[in-house]
Order: C-alpha cells, then sequence, then structure tokens
C-alpha cells in the first residue's frame, strides 16, 4: 500500500472501447500498520476499563483477545485489498508493456556505445594519457585520464551485460575494457606517488608539528584512496606504512622534545608525563619495528633517570 497520486491507467470495458480508471489512495505500509497498533491498543485499555468496571476477574485477557483479533483481522483485510487491487490490473499489464516496450528498446538503442564512439573515446584516452606523460610531474594530468577510464570501464561493463556474444561490438568493448584497465592502473599509481610525494616533502619542510602531521595524514589518504582499487598493490602498501612510521615519528619526536625541555627547566613531572605519551603514540597500533624499539627503549632509560633524579640519588 503506497500514499501514491492517481495516475490514469487504461482499463477495457465491456464494449471494448478504452476508457481511464485512477489508482486508489493507499496508504504506505509503515503508516497503516502504526494505525492498526495504535487502534488495537486503544481498544485494549477501553475493553480492559469496561470490563475492569462490571468485575471480570481478568479483564486484561479478553482486552488482549481483542485486540490480537483486530491486528489480525487488519493484517487479513490488507492482504485480500492487495490481491483485489492486483488482480483489478493485471488485465491491463500486457498492453502497457506493448506500449512502452519499444520506447524502451529506442532509448536503449540511443544511448547505445557505438564502435565509433568506442574508438573515439580510446583515442581520447590514448591523447590524454600522452599528454599526462610529458607533464610527468603534474598529478593533476595523471588524475584526469584514471578518472576518465573508470567512466569508460563503467560504461562498457553495462553495455557488455546487453550484447550478444556474436556482436561486433562484444569483442571490441572487451579490447577497450582490457586497454583502459592498463592506463587506469598506471595512472593512477602515477598520481598517487606524485600526491604522496609532494605532501611528504611538505611535512618535512614545515617546522609545526601539526602542519607536519597534517601533510603526512594527507599523504597517507592518498595512498588509501589508491588501495581501494589496488588492494594488493605492493608499492601502494610499502607506502601506506612508511607514511604511518612518518605520522608516529613526527609525534613522538616532538613529545620527547618538549619532555627534554621541561625535565632541563626542572620540571620532572611533565617531562615524564610527555615521555610517557610518546611511549603511547610508539604502542598505539601495535606495531612492532626496530625503530620504534630502540625509540622506546631511549624513553624509558629517560624515564628511569628522572626517577633517580626524584628519589635523590
Amino acid at each position: 500500500m503506497r500514499g501514491r497520486t492517481n495516475i490514469p491507467y487504461p482499463e477495457q470495458n465491456r464494449r471494448g472501447t478504452a476508457v481511464i480508471v485512477r489508482r486508489p489512495f493507499w496508504l504506505p505500509a509503515s503508516n497503516y500498520y502504526v494505525l492498526t497498533a495504535a487502534v488495537a491498543i486503544a481498544f485494549f485499555f477501553l475493553a480492559w476499563g469496561i470490563l475492569h468496571d462490571v468485575g471480570e476477574e481478568t479483564p486484561w485477557i479478553t482486552a488482549g483477545v481483542g485486540a490480537s483479533i483486530i491486528l489480525g483481522g487488519a493484517v487479513i483485510l490488507r492482504v485480500a485489498l492487495l490481491r483485489s487491487a492486483r488482480d483489478r490490473y493485471k488485465p491491463i499489464e500486457p498492453a502497457l508493456a506493448q506500449k512502452y516496450a519499444p520506447q524502451f528498446r529506442d532509448r536503449r538503442s540511443r544511448n547505445k556505445l557505438t564502435l565509433e564512439q568506442n574508438a573515439a573515446i580510446l583515442g581520447e584516452i590514448k591523447q590524454k594519457s600522452n599528454a599526462a606523460n610529458v607533464l610527468g610531474k603534474f598529478s593533476a594530468g595523471h588524475r584526469e585520464v584514471f578518472e576518465l577510464c573508470s567512466e569508460y570501464i563503467e560504461r562498457t561493463e553495462s553495455e557488455l551485460a546487453t550484447i550478444g556474444a556474436g556482436s561486433p561490438r562484444f569483442s571490441a568493448l572487451l579490447k577497450g575494457r582490457k586497454s583502459a584497465s592498463d592506463f587506469h592502473r598506471y595512472h593512477m599509481l602515477q598520481w598517487a606517488e606524485i600526491e604522496a610525494r609532494s605532501m611528504t616533502g611538505e611535512a618535512n619542510n614545515q617546522t609545526d608539528t601539526e602542519v607536519r602531521i597534517k601533510a603526512a595524514k594527507d599523504a597517507l589518504g592518498v595512498i588509501e584512496f589508491a588501495l581501494v582499487t589496488y588492494p594488493a598493490e605492493q608499492s601502494l602498501l610499502e607506502s601506506r606504512e612508511l607514511l604511518r612510521e612518518m605520522a608516529v615519528s613526527i609525534r613522538v619526536s616532538d613529545l620527547v622534545e618538549k619532555a627534554e625541555r621541561s625535565a632541563f627547566k626542572g620540571d620532572l613531572r611533565e617531562a615524564v608525563s610527555l615521555y610517557r605519551d610518546a611511549l603511547f603514540y610508539l604502542g598505539r597500533d601495535n606495531v612492532e619495528t626496530g625503530d620504534r624499539q630502540q625509540a622506546a627503549i631511549h624513553i624509558e632509560a629517560e624515564i628511569d633517570k628522572i626517577r633517580l633524579l626524584e628519589n635523590g640519588e
């Protein structure tokens, strides 16, 4: 049951003349059952009150049975109405299909990818690929190529699902999709490498810790984006690990420097707190590397020194 606006449908009368009937207004199923439940609940409490007043020993049982009958009756009524509506419009379905099917076929024919269009798109991809390689240091050109390839691959997949294996378009689209897939992989990897390298360089050239961390995370986001399409690409996986280590290293180095300054100023408690924050970042993602282990050993040694100073030893 759906709350749609009345739509005219053709129907044959007894004389064979087409007449117009209108779809009746139906409540959406959710609204119908909410209304039914509200009526059943209201009936339950009303019946309970009346039966309680007349001295019924178990008024809730009788009231509950009555409410259940209302709910069950509402479900049966809705099913019966839906069947009646379906039977009413079933005879006109073939006429509607015969009337509108040619329009759907014509529309699909107009939108199909012809051999000429296919060749033109592949030529454009190749031309833009050559231009992106000439301007290899700029990531925008590579991104334009792999986005164009994505659109082409998506379109050919829908086309291949509707054409027969004997069609001359079938082999052309298969070859085109293979070529576009190769272009897509190459240019996406080039784009990710250039973008990540640029952001990493920005992180290394900045002095503000938060700016450096943001640049490293942005570079990591680029790699993660490429990994969605190529999750097993080894170069991307290695870059992701390096960028993760870079972000952790920036944060830990900053905390260690702050801890050393606090210790130099005599604020030993603050220094210990900062060292512990550094240890937390080293172990937060449960990754163990040689560099992290050495950093942790150094930090723990500094904490021990401060403890000795606090104890006056």
